[in-house]
Protein backbone atom coordinates (compact mmCIF):
# COMPACT_ATOMS: atom_id res chain seq x y z
CA UNK A 1 0.00 0.00 0.00
CA UNK A 2 2.63 2.04 0.77
CA UNK A 3 4.59 1.82 -2.48
CA UNK A 4 1.29 2.48 -4.46
CA UNK A 5 0.59 6.06 -2.82
CA UNK A 6 3.95 7.06 -3.06
CA UNK A 7 4.26 5.93 -6.82
CA UNK A 8 1.04 8.20 -6.86
CA UNK A 9 2.20 10.78 -5.51
CA UNK A 10 5.23 10.87 -7.79
CA UNK A 11 2.76 10.49 -10.57
CA UNK A 12 1.00 13.76 -9.32
CA UNK A 13 4.39 15.55 -8.65
CA UNK A 14 5.42 14.86 -11.65
CA UNK A 15 1.74 16.25 -13.67
CA UNK A 16 2.49 19.39 -11.08
CA UNK A 17 5.92 20.04 -12.38
CA UNK A 18 5.07 19.16 -16.28
CA UNK A 19 2.19 21.73 -15.94
CA UNK A 20 4.25 24.32 -14.70
CA UNK A 21 6.86 24.03 -17.22
CA UNK A 22 3.94 24.32 -19.53
CA UNK A 23 2.16 27.06 -18.04
CA UNK A 24 5.60 29.07 -18.00
CA UNK A 25 5.88 28.30 -21.73
CA UNK A 26 2.82 29.43 -22.40
CA UNK A 27 3.24 32.56 -20.03
CA UNK A 28 6.64 33.78 -22.38
CA UNK A 29 4.55 32.87 -26.29
CA UNK A 30 1.90 34.99 -24.75
CA UNK A 31 4.14 38.10 -22.69
CA UNK A 32 3.12 40.48 -25.87
CA UNK A 33 -0.93 39.40 -25.50
CA UNK A 34 -0.38 40.45 -21.77
CA UNK A 35 0.51 43.73 -22.11
CA UNK A 36 -1.76 46.52 -20.72
CA UNK A 37 -2.57 47.77 -24.65
CA UNK A 38 -4.31 46.06 -27.64
CA UNK A 39 -1.98 45.41 -30.76
CA UNK A 40 -1.76 47.93 -33.12
CA UNK A 41 -1.91 50.70 -30.60
CA UNK A 42 1.25 53.09 -29.98
CA UNK A 43 1.48 51.82 -26.33
CA UNK A 44 1.63 47.87 -27.63
CA UNK A 45 4.64 48.76 -29.68
CA UNK A 46 6.88 51.54 -27.36
CA UNK A 47 5.74 48.90 -24.48
CA UNK A 48 7.31 45.99 -27.08
CA UNK A 49 10.14 47.65 -28.15
CA UNK A 50 11.76 48.92 -25.07
CA UNK A 51 12.04 45.32 -24.08
CA UNK A 52 14.57 45.09 -27.04
CA UNK A 53 16.02 48.69 -27.56
CA UNK A 54 16.34 51.88 -25.61
CA UNK A 55 14.27 53.76 -27.99
CA UNK A 56 13.98 57.55 -28.22
CA UNK A 57 10.56 59.26 -27.82
CA UNK A 58 9.85 62.19 -29.06
CA UNK A 59 6.68 63.91 -28.21
CA UNK A 60 4.60 67.29 -28.33
CA UNK A 61 3.40 69.29 -25.64
CA UNK A 62 0.04 67.64 -25.37
CA UNK A 63 1.43 63.98 -25.51
CA UNK A 64 -0.74 62.93 -28.43
CA UNK A 65 1.53 63.44 -31.27
CA UNK A 66 4.59 60.70 -30.74
CA UNK A 67 7.46 59.02 -32.84
CA UNK A 68 9.38 56.42 -31.75
CA UNK A 69 12.96 56.31 -32.80
CA UNK A 70 16.31 54.03 -32.88
CA UNK A 71 19.71 54.49 -33.51
CA UNK A 72 20.61 50.78 -32.40
CA UNK A 73 18.07 49.69 -35.43
CA UNK A 74 19.88 51.55 -38.10
CA UNK A 75 18.40 54.90 -37.43
CA UNK A 76 14.42 53.94 -37.98
CA UNK A 77 11.68 56.17 -36.91
CA UNK A 78 9.83 53.05 -36.06
CA UNK A 79 6.56 54.42 -35.54
CA UNK A 80 4.17 57.42 -34.49
CA UNK A 81 1.01 57.86 -33.46
CA UNK A 82 -1.49 60.59 -33.39
CA UNK A 83 -3.66 60.01 -30.38
CA UNK A 84 -1.18 59.02 -27.72
CA UNK A 85 -0.56 55.32 -26.27
CA UNK A 86 -3.86 54.22 -27.19
CA UNK A 87 -3.99 56.02 -30.51
CA UNK A 88 -3.09 53.86 -33.95
CA UNK A 89 0.43 53.21 -34.07
CA UNK A 90 1.28 54.10 -37.90
CA UNK A 91 4.42 51.52 -38.64
CA UNK A 92 4.74 48.45 -39.44
CA UNK A 93 6.92 46.51 -36.97
CA UNK A 94 8.12 42.79 -37.02
CA UNK A 95 8.00 41.55 -33.60
CA UNK A 96 8.87 38.03 -34.44
CA UNK A 97 11.80 38.93 -35.86
CA UNK A 98 13.03 41.26 -33.16
CA UNK A 99 12.04 39.13 -30.27
CA UNK A 100 14.10 35.83 -32.11
CA UNK A 101 17.37 37.92 -32.15
CA UNK A 102 18.12 36.27 -35.35
CA UNK A 103 19.68 37.53 -38.29
CA UNK A 104 18.37 36.68 -41.65
CA UNK A 105 20.26 36.26 -44.83
CA UNK A 106 18.82 38.46 -47.56
CA UNK A 107 17.00 41.62 -45.45
CA UNK A 108 16.41 41.67 -41.59
CA UNK A 109 12.63 43.03 -42.07
CA UNK A 110 12.22 44.94 -38.85
CA UNK A 111 10.14 47.35 -40.18
CA UNK A 112 9.89 50.96 -39.41
CA UNK A 113 7.58 54.01 -41.21
CA UNK A 114 11.00 55.41 -42.04
CA UNK A 115 14.65 54.07 -42.59
CA UNK A 116 17.72 55.23 -44.30
CA UNK A 117 18.58 52.88 -47.11
CA UNK A 118 21.48 53.55 -50.17
CA UNK A 119 21.13 52.84 -53.65
CA UNK A 120 21.05 51.47 -55.98
CA UNK A 121 19.55 48.27 -55.28
CA UNK A 122 19.55 46.81 -58.97
CA UNK A 123 21.99 47.65 -62.13
CA UNK A 124 25.33 47.61 -62.81
CA UNK A 125 26.51 49.49 -60.26
CA UNK A 126 24.27 48.13 -57.54
CA UNK A 127 25.42 48.02 -53.70
CA UNK A 128 23.12 44.72 -53.29
CA UNK A 129 24.74 42.53 -55.57
CA UNK A 130 28.24 41.04 -55.59
CA UNK A 131 29.63 41.55 -59.11
CA UNK A 132 28.67 39.13 -61.86
CA UNK A 133 25.74 37.39 -60.31
CA UNK A 134 22.86 36.69 -61.51
CA UNK A 135 20.11 39.83 -60.27
CA UNK A 136 17.70 37.39 -58.32
CA UNK A 137 16.22 37.13 -55.41
CA UNK A 138 18.65 33.96 -53.97
CA UNK A 139 21.57 37.08 -54.84
CA UNK A 140 19.87 39.93 -53.26
CA UNK A 141 21.61 40.94 -49.86
CA UNK A 142 20.93 43.73 -47.74
CA UNK A 143 24.40 45.79 -47.00
CA UNK A 144 25.12 44.83 -43.81
CA UNK A 145 25.79 48.55 -42.77
CA UNK A 146 22.34 49.86 -43.70
CA UNK A 147 20.51 46.32 -42.41
CA UNK A 148 21.70 45.00 -38.78
CA UNK A 149 24.48 48.00 -37.98
CA UNK A 150 23.36 50.35 -35.42
CA UNK A 151 23.66 54.60 -35.71
CA UNK A 152 25.83 56.38 -33.53
CA UNK A 153 23.63 58.78 -31.20
CA UNK A 154 24.80 62.30 -31.29
CA UNK A 155 21.91 64.55 -29.59
CA UNK A 156 18.82 64.35 -28.75
CA UNK A 157 16.16 66.31 -27.05
CA UNK A 158 11.77 65.72 -27.02
CA UNK A 159 12.01 67.40 -30.22
CA UNK A 160 14.63 65.53 -31.82
CA UNK A 161 17.28 63.03 -32.73
CA UNK A 162 20.29 63.37 -34.16
CA UNK A 163 22.80 60.90 -35.25
CA UNK A 164 25.45 59.42 -37.68
CA UNK A 165 26.87 56.27 -39.17
CA UNK A 166 30.88 55.91 -41.04
CA UNK A 167 30.29 53.52 -44.01
CA UNK A 168 32.62 51.89 -46.41
CA UNK A 169 31.34 49.75 -49.13
CA UNK A 170 31.58 48.16 -53.09
CA UNK A 171 29.66 47.81 -56.09
CA UNK A 172 28.86 45.39 -58.71
CA UNK A 173 31.24 47.43 -60.65
CA UNK A 174 33.99 46.64 -57.75
CA UNK A 175 34.03 50.69 -57.08
CA UNK A 176 34.63 51.75 -53.46
CA UNK A 177 33.11 53.73 -51.31
CA UNK A 178 33.88 55.65 -48.45
CA UNK A 179 31.06 57.65 -47.04
CA UNK A 180 29.27 59.13 -43.47
CA UNK A 181 25.68 58.80 -42.91
CA UNK A 182 24.12 61.69 -40.72
CA UNK A 183 20.04 62.57 -39.77
CA UNK A 184 18.06 64.15 -37.78
CA UNK A 185 14.64 63.13 -37.08
CA UNK A 186 12.37 65.86 -36.03
CA UNK A 187 8.86 66.17 -34.47
CA UNK A 188 6.61 68.77 -36.62
CA UNK A 189 4.24 71.46 -35.03
CA UNK A 190 0.92 71.69 -36.59
CA UNK A 191 1.46 75.23 -38.04
CA UNK A 192 4.70 73.63 -39.94
CA UNK A 193 2.41 70.87 -41.39
CA UNK A 194 -0.13 73.37 -42.68
CA UNK A 195 2.49 75.36 -44.01
CA UNK A 196 4.88 72.66 -45.35
CA UNK A 197 1.74 71.23 -47.33
CA UNK A 198 -0.02 74.54 -48.01
CA UNK A 199 -3.39 73.10 -46.10
CA UNK A 200 -5.78 73.98 -43.89
CA UNK A 201 -6.43 71.11 -41.34
CA UNK A 202 -9.45 71.39 -39.10
CA UNK A 203 -9.28 71.03 -35.07
CA UNK A 204 -10.74 67.45 -35.05
CA UNK A 205 -8.58 66.36 -37.12
CA UNK A 206 -5.97 64.38 -34.80
CA UNK A 207 -1.83 65.13 -36.73
CA UNK A 208 1.54 63.60 -36.05
CA UNK A 209 3.87 64.90 -38.47
CA UNK A 210 7.58 64.04 -38.47
CA UNK A 211 10.91 64.80 -40.79
CA UNK A 212 14.46 63.17 -41.53
CA UNK A 213 16.80 65.03 -42.76
CA UNK A 214 19.03 62.63 -44.25
CA UNK A 215 22.73 63.54 -45.33
CA UNK A 216 25.42 61.81 -47.24
CA UNK A 217 29.41 62.97 -47.68
CA UNK A 218 31.83 61.63 -50.04
CA UNK A 219 34.46 60.94 -47.31
CA UNK A 220 36.97 58.69 -49.37
CA UNK A 221 39.54 60.10 -51.90
CA UNK A 222 37.85 59.83 -55.25
CA UNK A 223 34.53 61.27 -57.34
CA UNK A 224 31.65 59.26 -57.85
CA UNK A 225 30.96 59.23 -61.16
CA UNK A 226 29.14 58.00 -63.97
CA UNK A 227 31.75 56.06 -65.28
CA UNK A 228 32.83 53.80 -61.76
CA UNK A 229 28.94 54.57 -60.23
CA UNK A 230 27.85 56.29 -57.30
CA UNK A 231 25.26 56.27 -54.61
CA UNK A 232 21.96 57.76 -53.89
CA UNK A 233 19.64 58.53 -50.65
CA UNK A 234 16.94 56.36 -49.82
CA UNK A 235 13.65 56.89 -47.62
CA UNK A 236 11.64 54.03 -47.15
CA UNK A 237 8.67 53.90 -44.84
CA UNK A 238 6.45 50.67 -43.86
CA UNK A 239 2.74 50.87 -42.70
CA UNK A 240 0.21 48.48 -41.81
CA UNK A 241 -1.49 47.14 -45.06
CA UNK A 242 -5.06 46.65 -45.01
CA UNK A 243 -7.66 45.48 -47.78
CA UNK A 244 -8.66 48.91 -47.97
CA UNK A 245 -5.62 50.68 -48.19
CA UNK A 246 -5.03 52.37 -51.17
CA UNK A 247 -1.59 54.47 -52.35
CA UNK A 248 -2.11 57.26 -54.21
CA UNK A 249 0.67 58.94 -56.26
CA UNK A 250 -0.01 62.25 -58.09
CA UNK A 251 1.65 62.76 -61.65
CA UNK A 252 2.26 65.44 -63.87
CA UNK A 253 -0.02 65.41 -66.97
CA UNK A 254 1.26 65.52 -71.05
CA UNK A 255 2.81 63.40 -73.83
CA UNK A 256 5.05 60.74 -73.12
CA UNK A 257 7.97 62.54 -75.84
CA UNK A 258 7.95 65.52 -73.20
CA UNK A 259 7.72 63.60 -69.97
CA UNK A 260 8.45 60.01 -70.40
CA UNK A 261 6.03 57.02 -69.39
CA UNK A 262 4.19 57.73 -66.48
CA UNK A 263 4.94 55.49 -64.21
CA UNK A 264 7.67 52.03 -64.15
CA UNK A 265 5.11 48.97 -62.99
CA UNK A 266 7.08 46.15 -63.58
CA UNK A 267 9.84 45.89 -61.18
CA UNK A 268 8.83 42.42 -60.26
CA UNK A 269 6.72 41.72 -62.95
CA UNK A 270 3.94 43.71 -64.06
CA UNK A 271 0.98 45.13 -61.70
CA UNK A 272 -2.26 43.35 -62.16
CA UNK A 273 -4.82 45.69 -63.75
CA UNK A 274 -7.14 45.03 -61.02
CA UNK A 275 -4.50 46.57 -58.43
CA UNK A 276 -2.88 49.17 -60.44
CA UNK A 277 -5.13 52.52 -61.67
CA UNK A 278 -3.83 55.52 -63.67
CA UNK A 279 -6.32 58.66 -64.94
CA UNK A 280 -6.23 61.87 -64.73
CA UNK A 281 -3.26 62.93 -62.90
CA UNK A 282 -3.35 60.27 -60.36
CA UNK A 283 -2.51 56.74 -60.21
CA UNK A 284 -3.88 54.55 -57.74
CA UNK A 285 -2.48 51.30 -56.26
CA UNK A 286 -3.52 48.46 -53.81
CA UNK A 287 -2.02 48.56 -50.12
CA UNK A 288 -3.32 45.43 -49.20
CA UNK A 289 0.16 43.00 -48.61
CA UNK A 290 -1.04 40.15 -50.91
CA UNK A 291 0.68 40.91 -53.87
CA UNK A 292 4.44 41.42 -54.33
CA UNK A 293 4.58 44.22 -56.41
CA UNK A 294 6.11 48.09 -57.30
CA UNK A 295 5.72 51.13 -59.25
CA UNK A 296 7.44 54.44 -59.44
CA UNK A 297 7.17 57.82 -60.82
CA UNK A 298 10.35 59.57 -62.39
CA UNK A 299 11.32 63.10 -62.27
CA UNK A 300 9.74 65.09 -65.07
CA UNK A 301 6.39 63.15 -63.84
CA UNK A 302 6.92 63.65 -60.24
CA UNK A 303 4.91 65.57 -57.93
CA UNK A 304 6.54 65.67 -54.00
CA UNK A 305 3.61 63.55 -52.91
CA UNK A 306 2.74 59.99 -51.96
CA UNK A 307 -0.76 59.70 -50.44
CA UNK A 308 -2.21 56.49 -48.62
CA UNK A 309 -5.33 56.21 -47.02
CA UNK A 310 -7.02 53.23 -44.93
CA UNK A 311 -10.85 53.40 -43.98
CA UNK A 312 -10.41 50.90 -41.53
CA UNK A 313 -7.84 52.85 -39.33
CA UNK A 314 -9.44 56.34 -40.60
CA UNK A 315 -5.92 57.68 -41.56
CA UNK A 316 -4.99 59.64 -44.25
CA UNK A 317 -0.64 59.61 -44.72
CA UNK A 318 0.91 61.89 -46.78
CA UNK A 319 4.64 61.85 -47.77
CA UNK A 320 5.87 65.20 -48.82
CA UNK A 321 10.27 65.08 -50.00
CA UNK A 322 12.89 67.45 -50.82
CA UNK A 323 13.23 67.35 -55.16
CA UNK A 324 16.15 69.77 -55.96
CA UNK A 325 15.07 72.18 -58.49
CA UNK A 326 16.92 71.46 -61.90
CA UNK A 327 18.13 67.89 -60.93
CA UNK A 328 17.54 65.47 -63.61
CA UNK A 329 19.42 62.75 -62.99
CA UNK A 330 18.43 59.42 -60.64
CA UNK A 331 19.42 56.29 -60.11
CA UNK A 332 17.72 53.92 -62.07
CA UNK A 333 17.34 50.84 -59.35
CA UNK A 334 15.63 48.21 -61.75
CA UNK A 335 17.23 44.49 -61.31
CA UNK A 336 19.20 43.97 -64.42
CA UNK A 337 22.03 45.48 -66.56
CA UNK A 338 20.61 49.10 -68.02
CA UNK A 339 20.95 51.03 -71.27
CA UNK A 340 20.39 54.23 -69.28
CA UNK A 341 21.17 53.82 -65.45
CA UNK A 342 20.82 57.39 -64.35
CA UNK A 343 17.22 57.63 -65.43
CA UNK A 344 15.67 56.18 -62.29
CA UNK A 345 12.53 57.12 -60.02
CA UNK A 346 11.98 59.62 -57.39
CA UNK A 347 9.17 58.47 -55.91
CA UNK A 348 8.02 54.94 -55.11
CA UNK A 349 5.16 52.43 -53.46
CA UNK A 350 6.46 49.02 -52.73
CA UNK A 351 3.12 46.55 -52.11
CA UNK A 352 4.62 43.42 -50.19
CA UNK A 353 3.25 39.79 -51.07
CA UNK A 354 4.69 36.01 -51.46
CA UNK A 355 8.11 34.79 -52.72
CA UNK A 356 8.29 32.13 -55.25
CA UNK A 357 8.71 29.73 -52.62
CA UNK A 358 5.41 31.07 -50.93
CA UNK A 359 7.09 32.85 -47.75
CA UNK A 360 6.72 36.73 -47.31
CA UNK A 361 9.00 39.17 -45.77
CA UNK A 362 5.89 41.62 -44.19
CA UNK A 363 3.54 42.33 -45.19
CA UNK A 364 3.36 45.45 -44.90
CA UNK A 365 3.22 48.43 -47.87
CA UNK A 366 5.75 50.87 -48.63
CA UNK A 367 5.84 54.57 -49.48
CA UNK A 368 9.90 55.62 -50.83
CA UNK A 369 11.59 58.44 -51.90
CA UNK A 370 15.10 58.86 -53.80
CA UNK A 371 17.69 61.63 -53.58
CA UNK A 372 19.12 62.44 -57.23
CA UNK A 373 22.44 60.64 -58.11
CA UNK A 374 25.27 61.86 -55.74
CA UNK A 375 28.09 62.46 -58.01
CA UNK A 376 29.88 64.29 -55.07
CA UNK A 377 34.10 64.57 -55.11
CA UNK A 378 35.41 64.05 -51.78
CA UNK A 379 34.40 66.05 -48.95
CA UNK A 380 31.25 67.01 -50.35
CA UNK A 381 27.73 66.40 -49.55
CA UNK A 382 24.07 66.15 -50.56
CA UNK A 383 21.12 66.24 -48.34
CA UNK A 384 17.54 64.97 -48.76
CA UNK A 385 14.26 65.19 -46.32
CA UNK A 386 11.41 62.60 -46.30
CA UNK A 387 8.76 63.97 -43.89
CA UNK A 388 5.88 62.05 -42.85
CA UNK A 389 2.24 63.11 -42.17
CA UNK A 390 -0.71 61.15 -40.37
CA UNK A 391 -4.31 62.64 -40.40
CA UNK A 392 -6.78 60.81 -38.40
CA UNK A 393 -10.49 62.09 -38.77
CA UNK A 394 -13.77 61.58 -40.19
CA UNK A 395 -13.76 61.54 -44.20
CA UNK A 396 -15.48 64.46 -44.98
CA UNK A 397 -12.63 66.64 -42.60
CA UNK A 398 -10.05 64.28 -43.92
CA UNK A 399 -11.73 65.24 -47.89
CA UNK A 400 -10.53 68.40 -47.19
CA UNK A 401 -6.90 67.45 -46.86
CA UNK A 402 -7.14 64.90 -49.92
CA UNK A 403 -8.69 67.77 -52.01
CA UNK A 404 -6.21 70.57 -51.37
CA UNK A 405 -2.99 68.15 -51.66
CA UNK A 406 -4.68 65.33 -54.77
CA UNK A 407 -7.37 67.32 -56.00
CA UNK A 408 -9.74 64.44 -55.09
CA UNK A 409 -11.95 63.42 -52.54
CA UNK A 410 -11.87 60.51 -50.07
CA UNK A 411 -14.88 59.05 -51.33
CA UNK A 412 -12.79 58.85 -54.83
CA UNK A 413 -9.89 56.53 -53.19
CA UNK A 414 -12.56 54.24 -51.39
CA UNK A 415 -14.24 53.37 -54.47
CA UNK A 416 -11.65 53.27 -57.04
CA UNK A 417 -11.32 49.20 -56.40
Amino acid sequence: MFSRNLNFRIFLLYLFLLWTLISCKLKEDNKLEDMPYQKGTFGYDLTFLKKYDQVILLQDSSGEAQVLVSPKFQGKVFTSTAQGLKGTSFGWINYDLIASGKIMEHMNVYGGEDRYWLGPEGGQYSIFFKPGVEMAFKNWHTPKEIDIESFDLVSSNKKMVSMKKEIHLSNYAHTEFDMRLTRDVRLLENNETEKLLNIGVDPDVKVVAFETKNSLMNTGQNPWNKQNGTLCIWILGMFRPSDKATVVIPYRQGGEERLGKIATADYFGQIPEDRLRIEDGIIYFKADGNHRSKLGVAVKRAKQYAVSYDPLSGSLTIVNYSKPPGASEYINQLWKIQDDPFNGDVVNSYNDGPLEDGTQLGPFYELESSSPAAFLSPGESITHYHRTFHFVGTDDKLSMISEDVLGIDIEKIKTVF
